[in-house]
């Protein structure tokens, strides 16, 4: 029966990809990319010449069909622009769908940014919870924020460069000014791991660029004893 293959590629070095990864991509028929640029960019550095097709955003309506009629007769690699696939990307649906129709879906572990940034971060990692990328408009972020306001666990969000000094502001009117690890570009040329406060953090990032991971500390006795302090 054939197979959906669900595989992690790196989240910016390209050499942060597994052997299994690259032998399944050039096994394959064909290749459901998030964005078919990076990923032919990650193919021609290993010389892998299977066919390519877009599964966006926009484009996951009009494909899911021709991918789950594909998915009856060949096998069928997803991956997503970085890191794994089905994890706050469009990947998601085509995952669903496959399992409701049947099909096996096999994972192939790889790079995530949600798991290299909270392991750099210097904050609790024993259990963590992800909310993806915070909300455009300010109310509904600023109300998401209030409702993990009393977490105790680590936080892990993404953010876009022009929001985020926005981002920052709201995290340190609602949840105080916590610890916070701000990662951008992780495994890049311009890799940066930012450690401190939410208010050092918001006076480093004058002009961010660049693509960020947020991982925030949780509402721990160590939090409130320094809230206390201050």
């Amino acid at each position: 029966m054939p197979v959906l293959y669900v595989i992690g590629t790196p989240i910016g070095n390209l050499e942060d990809i597994s052997l299994r990864a690259l032998r399944l991509l050039r096994e394959v028929k064909l290749i459901a990319a998030e964005d078919t640029r990076t990923t032919r960019h990650l193919l021609n550095a290993y010389n892998i010449k299977t066919p390519v097709t877009s599964y966006h955003e926009h484009s996951k309506k009009a494909k899911l069909d021709y991918l789950l009629d594909h998915l009856e007769k060949e096998d069928l690699a997803l991956v997503s622009e970085a890191g794994m696939p089905g994890l706050s990307d469009p990947g998601y649906k085509l995952i669903v769908a496959t399992i409701e129709r049947g099909i096996p879906v096999v994972p192939i572990p790889g790079a995530s940014a949600v798991i290299t940034a909270l392991v750099v971060s210097g904050l609790p990692t024993d259990q963590f919870i992800y909310v993806g990328f915070l909300p455009r408009r300010k109310g509904q972020r600023q109300r998401l924020l209030t409702s993990i306001l009393d977490e105790p666990r680590t936080i892990v969000a993404f953010e876009t460069p022009h929001r985020l000094k926005e981002a920052l502001s709201d995290i340190e009117e609602i949840l105080g000014d916590r610890r916070v690890s701000v990662c951008r570009e992780l495994t890049k040329v311009h890799e940066e791991v930012f450690r401190g406060r939410v208010s050092q953090a918001r006076e480093h990032f004058t002009e961010p660029r660049g693509e960020f991971s947020l991982v925030i500390e949780g509402k721990t006795r160590a939090w409130l004893k320094f809230q206390e302090r201050s």
